[in-house]
């Protein structure tokens, strides 16, 4: 205890171990959602669906390790909602790039994103963008993934006269997507923690009486991730310009990553005199994305959902490390990740794909 006192410097922060595990987990059950849904968007783009989701829980967990560790920040990271989304539906599905080359470009934007990072050209940034802007990058992404989210899970359909019109609603996809939404926003209303969590198990639930799922058991050892390890293309990423993609991967990534830092180093009060504590620490340690494109998922950052751990008291790096060790943990219920249907809703509206997966 005293070890961890000193090196996350607890008493400095006024908190405790016992604090920082449980706002750990906290945060935890808020990013949990990740594990279950990258797969599922990736899978759209023709990645192999078990090994995303052994790419997932690492790369979340090699992400938030280093904040943890490096930067003593209470914040989780993992594959970022949006990016997965631009990256299966525009990139791969949209272009026609094979998702080897589309994960050599996430690589190509993480290298930029460290350049940057270590010279201290992301810190002059940040400095620099009108709060406006920050804001407002972050919701066009919502709203780019809220319509396909709400397309794939049959709420709107294509229509060659409005280009957009109602789905049919008596399938069993939209209803299910519909009811989650709702009990998640009610959830969080309630201030209830873990709502994305609950509604991804009621929809699970719900699943198996309307959607035809099925249950595969609960443990098992994790899946094999040798299928995308390594698989990245670079060759094919420059050959097929991918320059204006890799543009977006960095572009949206620093803004997105930005914001969040901010908002949650804000939240912890480790914002003073208007500057944030060890900032460049934080922001080398969201570098993470070049793991991430090596273990075969897309851009890694920070997450929004962090601040849950953030207002249950977390104020250090341990909170982070709690974090980093349930990923890894998660790594070893594959089955019951396989189990939940893939037209729930996430933090950012209804998910991709598919009505259910049987």
């Amino acid at each position: 205890m005293t070890f961890l006192d000193k090196f996350f410097k607890l008493s400095d922060n006024g908190t405790t171990v016992r604090t920082e595990l449980l706002a750990g987990l906290t945060t935890f059950l808020t990013m949990a959602y990740i594990i279950f849904v990258n797969p599922s968007i990736l899978g759209d783009a023709g990645m192999p669906k078990d090994s995303v989701f052994v790419a997932t829980c690492v790369a979340a967990a090699i992400g938030t390790l280093i904040m943890g560790l490096y930067a003593n920040y209470p914040i989780g990271l993992a594959p970022g909602m949006g990016l997965n989304a631009y990256f299966a539906y525009a990139v791969v599905k949209g272009m026609g790039f094979p998702w080897q080359a589309a994960l050599g470009a996430v690589f190509i934007s993480g290298c930029l994103f460290l350049l940057v990072s270590l010279f201290r050209i992301r810190e002059l940034i940040i400095n620099a963008i009108p709060h406006s802007l920050r804001t407002a990058i972050p919701a066009g992404i919502g709203l780019f993934l809220a319509l396909i989210s709400l397309k794939n899970a049959g709420i709107v359909a294509a229509s060659p006269a409005t280009f957009v019109t109602m789905g049919d609603l008596h399938q069993a996809a939209p209803v299910l997507a519909i009811i989650g939404f709702l009990v998640i926003v009610a959830l969080d209303q309630l201030k209830i923690r873990g709502a994305l969590l609950i509604g991804i198990l009621t929809v699970t639930v719900l699943s198996f009486i309307f959607g035809g799922n099925h249950f595969n058991g609960v443990f098992s050892m994790p899946p094999s991730i040798s299928p995308t390890l390594f698989q990245l293309d670079l060759k094919g990423a420059i050959s097929m310009g991918l320059l204006n993609v890799v543009l977006v991967f960095f572009l949206v990534e620093l803004f997105d990553a930005t914001g969040t830092l901010m908002g949650v180093a804000q939240r912890a009060g480790l914002v003073k005199n208007g500057k944030i504590e060890r900032i460049n620490k934080a922001l080398l340690a969201d570098s993470a994305i070049v793991a991430g494109s090596l273990l075969g998922t897309s851009s890694t950052t920070a997450y929004i959902e962090s601040a849950a751990g953030v207002q249950a008291g977390g104020r250090t790096g341990l909170t982070a490390v709690a974090v980093a060790a349930l990923f890894l943990l998660a790594l070893f219920i594959a089955p019951l990740a396989g189990v939940v249907p893939a037209n729930w809703p996430t933090s950012t509206g209804t998910t991709p794909p598919k009505a259910c997966r049987q």
